[in-house]
C-alpha cells in the first residue's frame, strides 16, 4: 500500500526530505504523497522514513492502495531505473 498524509499534518518538514523516491510534495495545505511514487521505502529502509520521522502520527496506510511487499519492490526498481536515465 502506498502511504497517505492526512489534514493533521503540521507542515514541519522533517518528511518530504527522507522520502528516497521523491513522492512527497506540498500539496494546497499540507503535503501530500503520490501513489505512484510511494513504495514506503521498501528496497530503500526497513521501515518507511515519513512515517518514523513525523512528530504527529499522521502518515497511515492508503487503503485506495493495495500492494503487496514484492509488489512495492518492483515498483522500486522501476523507479530507479526511471530516475537513473
Amino acid at each position: 500500500m502506498a502511504l497517505k498524509i492526512t489534514d493533521q499534518c503540521i507542515n514541519c518538514d522533517v518528511c518530504q526530505p527522507v522520502c528516497p523516491n521523491h513522492a512527497i510534495d506540498m500539496g494546497e495545505t499540507h503535503y501530500r504523497i503520490d501513489p505512484n511514487l510511494c513504495t514506503e521505502c521498501v528496497g530503500h529502509f526497513d521501515e518507511p522514513q515519513c512515517r518514523m520521522l513525523c512528530p504527529v502520527d499522521c502518515i497511515p496506510q492508503d487503503p485506495q492502495y493495495h500492494e503487496t511487499p514484492a509488489e512495492l519492490l518492483l515498483k522500486m526498481h522501476a523507479l530507479s531505473k526511471k530516475h537513473a536515465v
